[in-house]
């Protein structure tokens, strides 16, 4: 059988599973937070469980491949502060004040920010379609901010502004890492780039927080910290790049779309958030304008 006429299933199959793994952590993160453990806590616990997959990874990816230059390693101190942990501490403490389903919304603009950023910084055209498919977008993540703020708020405000700065952030990692991911290969760079953000966490936490308070913390804050490293973080980062060796990174970025209506449902469910008619509208506006999107380009 020629590899034209493969089913694609399996590669579709893994997409779907990183894109719902991946949007799981905003429902482990929003439980967590029922305990009373803050986001530099949280976030530490997360990375430090997560160490070892990375460094595992990292190893396994780079077996025979040449040493990192100097030039490499600057290169991926940065795309890790900012793709990784810059990106992950804005999003875990926006949660705080803003409800999973929105942060998922905020977050799947992603690609209208790497086209506005490519604009910016790349001088690349901007065409009236995108355009078109940026406000499409957009209208429908201020239609489930309005509602978010008449229900919870002015605090969304806030949550609201540094989830969209985690967005910008892993934005910027996405925009510069195209040259790095040719050199060293997607598998490990993410598991160098990770490493770095695992490393900043631990080191953020030690600096800003006592040891002696993690005796403190209630014992489902770590096992749901130990599901959140293990199943929402790197389970679907594998997924994800078994899914773009099998399936091209376009098709797995179009399936990666059920990653919101995954997080809206586990949120009514397992978190009883409000599931009303501007959020089913708000999602309809934003996963069609990312589609738009996505096919106009």
């Amino acid at each position: 059988m020629s590899s034209d006429s493969k089913t694609p299933w399996p590669g579709l199959a893994l997409a779907s599973l990183g894109a719902v793994a991946f949007s799981g952590k905003a429902i482990i993160v929003k439980l967590a937070y029922r305990h009373g453990v803050d986001a530099v806590t949280l976030i530490m616990l997360r990375m430090l469980f997560a160490l070892p997959l990375f460094l595992l990874l990292a190893w396994w990816a780079g077996r025979g491949k040449p040493a990192l230059s100097r030039r490499d390693w600057i290169a991926v101190l940065g795309l890790g502060f900012s793709g990784y942990y810059l990106a992950s501490f804005l999003d875990f403490a926006g949660l705080a004040y803003i409800s999973a389903s929105f942060e998922r919304l905020i977050l799947y603009l992603n690609p209208t920010l790497v086209l506005f950023l490519g604009w910016i910084l790349f001088k690349r055209r901007v065409t009236g379609r995108q355009l078109l498919a940026l406000s499409v977008s957009y209208a429908g993540v201020l239609l489930v901010f309005g509602q978010e703020l008449h229900l919870q708020g002015s605090d969304v405000v806030l949550g609201a502004a540094l989830v969209f700065g985690s967005a910008v952030s892993y934005a910027l990692y996405l925009v510069y890492s195209g040259e790095e991911v040719k050199r060293l290969g997607a598998m490990r760079l993410t598991g160098l780039a990770t490493t770095v953000a695992c490393l900043l966490c631990i080191a953020q936490f030690l600096l800003l927080r006592p040891v002696a308070g993690l005796a403190e913390l209630a014992p489902q804050v770590w096992w749901l910290s130990l599901l959140n490293a293990t199943a929402c973080t790197f389970l679907p980062v594998l997924a994800v790049m078994m899914a773009i060796e099998r399936i091209g990174a376009t098709l797995a970025a179009q399936t990666g779309m059920i990653g919101p209506m995954s997080t809206i449902l586990m949120g009514v469910w397992i978190l009883g958030e409000p599931f009303t008619p501007l959020v089913a509208v708000g999602t309809v506006l934003v996963m069609g304008g990312v589609w738009l999107l996505t096919r106009w380009r």
